[in-house]
């Protein structure tokens, strides 16, 4: 079915991103998983396709687009092909952001190119140890020292925490602030301070790199100040309906994958002499995934088209994530179960759909807080 909100430029981009796909992931997409890091020469492949940057203005370096849909196709794309270690969803449509909307002229000179090019990867670091989407509860903290601050504290969960040569740190700079005493500081490669803990060991997305980072005596420059002080409540949460916008999209084109891989599966494999599509259960429990996500896949395409034209709400943003991604968790479990033993081995790809999707409900503001920032438009 052609899907209305795509036009002949973003349909020519896809097959732009398959191409990137097979000749510079999937071949080495395997080695990835078992290194735990994607080797950062994907990173400038990438940069030299175009794909990275897309909303940075050409003066930049980047595509000039402000068209959230090519950045959809980006993450339809590299769900489909299973390959979620090549966080270009954070760089792009998450980091990509704070640094387009607040960097002042100078910061955007210094920073731009480098994250269009993929020489320079990044991150943003909010969770910490004891610290969620509770805003209140950070305490890593930053002490005006004049013309530079001194950061002190950790983070854990970081996505590119390891390959990040820039990360956008969540710091508290007023301490009787509450959620309103953060600010965002900057942190590069090299500083002296900076230090990267374990590359987490995930039960899932291996090849994408996840850290603690440690902050000791960090001087970062003024200059480093990204939007206004005491501002990163207001930022947090201008930009947090693209985030969740982002992972519902790869929340659906997962689902929608790992069906097509069982509908396959189901047409070939037999059980007592015939196709396990012959069997009536496995034929309604089809039914039912496709029914699912078709309606889903509304809703989103819905979704998507509002964002591109600036008219998506957080609490729409908030109901198309928990319920794209709960449906993920749901059609890759069953799918599994269809796949029998075979659904249990990783190199099948709907066991790593499976354990690779597991974290949607998780990260981007989990599924119980998104179900409270829609009861709370309801019910005040």
């Amino acid at each position: 079915m052609k899907r209305q909100i795509f036009t002949e430029d973003h349909d020519a981009f896809r097959e732009t991103v398959r191409t990137f796909l097979a000749k510079e992931v999937t071949p080495y997409y395997a080695q990835w998983e078992k290194d735990g890091i994607v080797s950062r020469d994907a990173w400038r492949a990438a940069g030299r396709q175009g794909l990275l940057g897309l909303a940075v203005p050409e003066e930049y370096g980047g595509g000039g687009t402000g068209d959230f849909r090519y950045s959809a196709v980006l993450a339809e794309e590299f769900t489909r092909a299973g390959a979620p270690g090549l966080a270009i969803g954070l760089h792009n449509d998450i980091v990509g952001p704070y640094l387009t909307s607040l960097a002042t002229e100078e910061q955007k000179r210094r920073w731009l190119p480098g994250f269009c090019s993929g020489e320079t990867i990044t991150a943003i670091a909010m969770t910490e140890p004891g610290a969620g989407s509770d805003l209140q509860g950070i305490r890593t903290a930053a002490e005006d020292r004049g013309d530079h601050w001194v950061l002190n504290g950790s983070k854990t969960f970081i996505s590119n925490g390891i390959l990040a040569d820039l990360v956008i740190v969540v710091a508290r700079t007023t301490p009787e602030g509450g959620a309103h005493g953060l600010s965002l500081l900057v942190v590069e490669r090299g500083m002296p301070g900076f230090e990267r803990g374990r590359n987490l060991d995930k039960i899932g997305q291996k090849s994408q790199d996840t850290a603690e980072l440690f902050f000791r005596d960090v001087r970062v420059p003024k200059e480093n100040l990204l939007g206004e002080l005491n501002g990163a409540f207001v930022h947090l949460m201008t930009n947090l309906a693209q985030e969740r916008m982002a992972i519902a999209i790869a929340g659906i084109a997962g689902a929608e994958h790992v069906l097509e891989l069982t509908t396959r599966y189901v047409k070939e494999r037999e059980a007592f002499g015939r196709p396990l599509a012959k069997l009536q259960h496995i034929r309604f429990e089809i039914a039912e995934m496709a029914t699912e996500c078709a309606v889903t896949r509304t809703f989103l395409d819905r979704c998507i088209a509002d964002h591109s034209a600036g008219t998506l709400d957080a609490v729409h943003a908030s109901m198309a994530k928990w319920w794209a991604t709960e449906l993920h968790k749901r059609v890759a479990d069953r799918c599994l179960q269809l796949h029998g033993g075979y659904g249990y081995m990783t190199e099948y790809p709907v066991a790593r759909a499976f354990t690779d999707g597991r974290i949607q409900t998780i990260y981007g503001g989990t599924t119980e807080i998104m179900k409270e920032i829609i009861g709370r438009s309801l019910l005040g």
